[in-house]
């Protein structure tokens, strides 16, 4: 992939929450992917098609390995862009919205609901919550939740964070119901 600064992967292990352990450990997992951006600076762009295949390439080389690192069975995902200052919104979701779907799912081996995403601009350091919803059942309330990720460097004004994430489980004891199904 042309424009790659840099690639990291998250992994967390949620064992507890409100001081009662989870019956079975959750783990989220986030590939994240630091890309320069090819229309900062530029102004309106019309054409963003050429980010379209950068969002595909990034999921088809990073979701393998979230899928590795996740060592279960995958429950939940979702995706985000921060998108550095000299950029705009549309490049992130040029980023994440046409193609990158396609490979999440093949890594995971499916995946019938929408992917939940979030976008915006942002500096360096700048958090962002990737919403997580189950990947089969948009309206399992048990599912509905966010993994906060951030790079201490990244982005600068000309570049994409892209970021992808995929768990093995819902919220840690939830109890509010089921939820639509």
């Amino acid at each position: 992939m042309d424009g790659v600064r840099k690639i990291l992967f998250v992994q967390e292990r949620v064992f507890a929450e409100a001081g009662k352990a989870v019956p079975e450990p959750i783990t989220r997992v986030a590939g994240i992917a630091v890309l320069k951006n090819p229309f900062a600076g530029k102004g309106h762009v019309a054409d963003l098609s050429p980010l379209f295949d950068v969002g595909k390439a990034v999921g088809e080389r990073l979701m393998p390995e979230v899928v590795k690192l996740l060592g279960g069975a995958p429950h939940s995902y979702g995706k985000a862009a921060i998108i550095g200052v000299n950029g705009d919104p549309e490049h992130g979701a040029a980023m994440i919205h046409p193609r990158l779907g396609a490979p999440m799912r093949a890594a995971l081996g499916g995946g019938e609901a929408i992917i939940s995403s979030s976008a915006k601009i942002a500096s360096a350091g700048t958090p962002i919550d990737v919403p997580l919803a189950h990947k089969d059942n948009i309206w399992s309330f048990d599912h509905f939740d966010t993994m906060t990720v951030m790079v201490p460097d990244a982005p600068r004004p000309d570049e994409i964070v892209v970021v992808m994430v995929a768990t093995t489980g819902g919220r840690a004891n939830p109890r509010i119901g089921k939820g639509r199904v």
